[in-house]
């Protein structure tokens, strides 16, 4: 839970701590506790008899456990483990020699108790140690970008649609050009520090670096780290917002990159977004508008056709007055706008129509984003990676435009702060208003909210199936298929979310 909340930024495993208190320590916590105080009591054997029914009930637990994410053994775990141990071993030796080994073990294992506090502990000694390292990967890789000075970077940062926006590009610049693009979603300053070490060579001409942040000044910080020429900002909505506190401070946080962007550089926005439209943009960079229903914007879609297979689509070009057919196999109005910018900035870059035509045709789909794949016989609509307001309304725009039998499975949004029950309220109306057949919601209290939605809209609740894992959806969604069914993923939650943890 510490890895997953990556390593306590933005005091996220405290929030988690805060939120999980009741599973953390009562149960099998409580009795571990009690079978100290026999052990202390010198009643050995009940303490014995005890603690092997507790190794026992953990073993158990384990075996039934199934992990999304398991740990990683990165190097800074394998410190974090080293410190620990070593912390306990001198805490042992003190101990022995001050107050003998009763009172030692006693205190030791107050301490084991509380260990889900005492690993803040360790990670604050190792802190100094953590900084050094990546200070010394940061001043390698500004070293290695620097005798770069030909490559030219992109920066994409966005509520939503980021990774798929960087996927597209990087297939619609590699037509021409050798360009790399961060990996996964390695989107933070160690990720960034990471792919510039250990990937990008003096063949690249550009690099494509997917910019995240949960809080104000850390696009900006990115950007001062790998300096952009090029920037595109995808849609801005309330993603994070539990972390950044206002909208007002996620609009500025991704304009961060625009405005980081040289007197010559190029930033894409989108013209239907009216967060980026009505921004007071500081920089006298040269924008390029995209757009789908807004018309008045340098680049925008028009006859769209969405089906099943794909998306076929025109694209108009105010400045040459002409337009342009496009093929994908992607899905939805939320791919359309990624690709909308792929193809402004690859134009920008000098890529003729034929080769923006060939590239758009040949852009393979992201994982877990609007991905379209088969499960037995059934098609799924794999969207697990999304978690914002926006996304999941474009999600089930793709979902209730499918042909057969229409079902979603959803853990509903998560780090909304103050808006979180209203948003994924929101998401249950919606669900009612698409007439999806079949919804099954994974976790009850998490979809609380989605659940009222749902019922106040006057939806079917037998058709409202609340389960507690997604891996029992995947076996009902076998039995309540047709012929021809469809099955909208959304939101598969990590680990670290799990309503089990919360009961």
């Amino acid at each position: 839970m510490f890895q997953q909340n990556k390593y306590e930024m933005d005091n996220r495993y405290i929030v988690w701590l805060n939120k999980h208190f009741k599973s953390i320590f009562i149960n099998e916590n409580i009795l571990t506790l009690l079978t100290v105080i026999l052990l202390f009591n010198n009643y050995y054997i009940l303490f014995s008899i005890i603690y092997f029914i507790l190794i026992i009930i953990f073993i158990n637990k384990e075996r039934k456990e199934v992990y999304k994410i398991p740990l990683k053994y990165t190097s800074r775990l394998k410190r974090l483990i080293i410190t620990n141990n070593v912390f306990y071993i001198i805490l042992i030796i003190v101990l022995y020699n001050l107050f003998g080994s009763n009172i030692c073990y006693f205190i030791i294992s107050i301490l084991m108790f509380f260990n889900y506090y005492m690993i803040l502990l360790i990670n604050l000694i190792n802190k100094p140690i953590e900084m050094s390292i990546s200070s010394h990967y940061k001043r390698k890789a500004s070293k290695k970008l620097q005798s770069m000075p030909n490559m030219q970077v992109i920066g994409i940062t966005g509520s939503y649609g980021k990774t798929s926006s960087k996927n597209i590009l990087y297939d619609i610049l590699n037509s021409k050009y050798n360009a790399y693009v961060t990996p996964k979603n390695y989107n933070t300053i160690s990720g960034l520090m990471l792919t510039i070490n250990n990937y990008l060579d003096k063949f690249n001409d550009y690099f494509i670096a997917e910019m995240g942040a949960t809080k104000k000044g850390e696009i900006k910080m990115l950007c001062d780290f790998v300096h952009p020429k090029y920037g595109i900002i995808t849609r801005v909505g309330i993603a994070h917002l539990e972390t950044f506190k206002t909208e007002e401070n996620i609009l500025n946080t991704k304009f961060e990159l625009i405005e980081s962007l040289p007197p010559d550089g190029v930033g894409i926005l989108n013209g239907d977004d009216e967060k980026q439209l009505t921004y007071k943009l500081k920089n006298n960079c040269r924008i390029i508008w995209i757009g789908i229903d807004n018309h008045d914007v340098d680049i925008y879609a028009k006859d769209i056709k969405l089906s099943n297979e794909g998306t076929t689509f025109k694209v108009y070009f105010k400045k040459e007055k002409k337009e342009y057919e496009f093929q994908t196999v992607l899905l939805g109005k939320a791919n359309l706008y990624n690709i909308l910018a792929g193809i402004a900035l690859g134009n920008e870059l000098g890529i003729t129509y034929p080769e923006l035509k060939k590239a758009i045709k040949n852009v393979k789909p992201v994982p877990h984003r609007l991905e379209k794949k088969l499960y037995y016989d059934i098609n799924l609509i794999d969207d697990s990676y999304n978690n914002n307001p926006l996304g999941s309304k474009m999600a089930i725009d793709v979902l209730k435009n499918m042909p057969g039998k229409k079902m979603i499975i959803t853990s509903g949004m998560i780090e909304l702060g103050e808006k979180l029950y209203e948003e994924n309220y929101k998401l249950g109306k919606l669900i009612a208003e698409s007439k999806i057949d079949e919804v099954i919601l994974i976790g009850k209290n998490q979809t609380k909210p989605i659940y009222e939605g749902l019922k106040n809209s006057n939806y079917n609740l037998k058709k409202v199936h609340v389960l507690n894992d997604i891996l029992e959806a995947f076996k009902l969604i076998r039995d309540l298929k047709d012929k021809d069914t469809y099955v909208l993923l959304q939101s598969d939650l990590p680990d670290l979310y799990k309503e089990k943890n919360k009961e």
